[in-house]
C-alpha cells in the first residue's frame, strides 16, 4: 500500500485523513462551497474521507456513484449526468474514481463543462489508498513553490532535450501562442482544475522527435499493468508515433492498437514536468507516477482549452520514463531526475 509497509491501521486512517485535508485544501474549500463528490463503488470509501474534511470546513456536500448512471464503464458523458450536476450548483466538485477502458471518453468531455460551470474540480482519477498517503500527504506549499519555479523556465522554451540512462533520448520544439500550465496544487479561483496528487507544469509540444523508454503507462493502462515489468519503448517522428515495440510483444501490439484507434491518438499532445519532489519511486498508477520529478508525454488529447492547441483527439495515453536528464534552451534543470534549480 505505502512505502512504509509498516504502517499500523490507525496511522494508515491517520494518514489517509491527512490527504483528504489536503485534497480540500488545495481547492481552498470553506463553508461558502457547495461539494459535488463524483465517486464509484471501489473508491467510495476515500470519497467519504473527502467528504468528511470538506464537512469540517462547513460546506455542504452531494455525493453520487458513477454506477448510478448505468452500467461501467461510462462511455459517453450523457444529458441525465449533465443535469445531476447543474441541479447540485456546486462550486467544488472533485472525480474520485477508478479508471475503466473506454472510460476516458466520457471523462474528457467532463472537464471543459465543469470550466463552463465555473467550478473548480479535484481530479483523482485512479486514486487508492497509498496514492492517499504518498501523494496525498506531500508538502503542497513546497510543490507550489517548485512548480512555479519550473514554470518561469519552461514557459518560454523553444527547445526541451531529454536523455535517460535507460535509453530515452527525445527533443521537443513549442509553439510560442501555445501555453504552458502549472498544476501547482492551489485551486481557488472559479473554473481552476487540477489532478490530485498534484505537481507538474505541461503544454502541448509543437514537435517531439526521439526515442522515449517507458515504465509506466497512462488511461486504463495503468491500473491494468502498473509498473511495467519490461519497459515500452516508443519512436517518434515529428510529433507522431511511429513504432511500440519491447520484450513483451503482446502489450506492445495492445498499446501500439489503441493508440492508432482514432484520430490523432498517436499525436504527442502533452509535454510535462513533474514537481512533485518527495515521490522517490514509482507507484504503478499514473495519477501519481506522473507528478515524479522527470519528464512524462501524453498521446493523444492536448487539452486545447488549456493549452490552446488547435486539434483534439478522443483519448490521452500517458507514458514515463525514469531517471531523467532535461536540457532546457541549453540550461540543465534536472540531472538523473534531480532537480539542479
Amino acid at each position: 500500500m505505502s512505502q512504509d509497509q509498516n504502517l499500523s491501521d490507525e496511522s494508515v486512517e491517520a494518514c489517509i485523513q491527512r490527504g483528504a485535508e489536503n485534497a480540500v485544501k488545495c481547492m481552498g474549500v470553506s463553508e461558502t462551497d457547495r461539494v459535488f463528490i463524483m465517486t464509484d463503488k471501489a473508491r467510495e470509501g476515500i470519497a467519504h474521507k473527502v467528504a468528511d474534511a470538506a464537512r469540517a470546513r462547513h460546506a455542504n456536500v452531494e455525493m453520487v456513484l458513477l454506477e448510478q448512471f448505468g452500467t461501467r464503464p461510462l462511455t459517453v458523458f450523457t444529458d441525465e449526468f449533465r443535469q445531476a450536476i447543474i441541479d447540485a450548483k456546486p462550486t467544488v466538485t472533485f472525480y474520485i474514481a477508478t479508471a475503466q477502458p473506454g472510460e476516458i471518453a466520457f471523462r474528457i468531455p467532463l472537464l471543459p463543462f465543469l470550466q463552463q460551470l465555473k467550478v473548480r474540480h479535484g481530479h483523482m482519477i485512479g486514486i487508492d489508498e497509498r496514492l492517499m498517503i504518498e501523494g496525498m500527504c506531500a508538502d503542497y506549499d513546497e510543490v507550489f513553490e517548485v512548480t512555479n519555479k519550473v514554470y518561469e523556465i519552461v514557459r518560454h522554451a523553444k527547445h526541451i532535450h531529454v536523455t535517460s540512462p535507460k535509453g530515452t533520448d527525445v527533443s521537443a520544439t513549442f509553439h510560442p501562442d501555445w501555453k504552458w500550465v502549472p498544476c501547482h496544487g492551489r485551486y481557488t479561483t472559479p473554473g481552476s482544475w487540477g489532478n490530485l496528487p498534484e505537481g507538474e507544469t505541461y503544454t502541448a509540444p509543437a514537435t517531439v522527435d526521439g526515442v522515449l523508454v517507458c515504465e509506466v503507462l497512462g488511461d486504463f493502462f495503468s491500473e491494468k499493468y502498473g509498473v511495467l515489468k519490461q519497459p515500452l519503448t516508443i519512436k517518434v517522428k515529428d510529433g507522431y508515433i511511429t513504432e511500440v515495440s519491447g520484450e513483451d510483444k503482446a502489450l506492445a501490439q495492445e498499446v501500439h492498437d489503441y493508440l492508432f484507434s482514432s484520430p490523432n491518438g498517436n499525436r504527442a499532445g502533452e509535454f510535462a514536468i513533474g514537481t512533485l519532489t518527495s515521490l522517490k519511486q514509482l507507484s504503478g498508477n499514473l495519477l501519481q507516477d506522473e507528478k515524479m520529478p522527470g519528464l512524462h508525454v501524453a498521446f493523444g488529447n492536448p487539452y486545447p482549452e488549456l493549452t490552446g492547441a488547435d486539434w483534439t483527439a478522443k483519448t490521452h495515453v500517458d507514458v514515463i520514463p525514469t531517471q531523467c536528464t532535461i536540457e532546457v534552451d541549453g540550461r540543465v534543470i534536472m540531472r538523473d531526475g534531480v532537480f539542479t534549480l
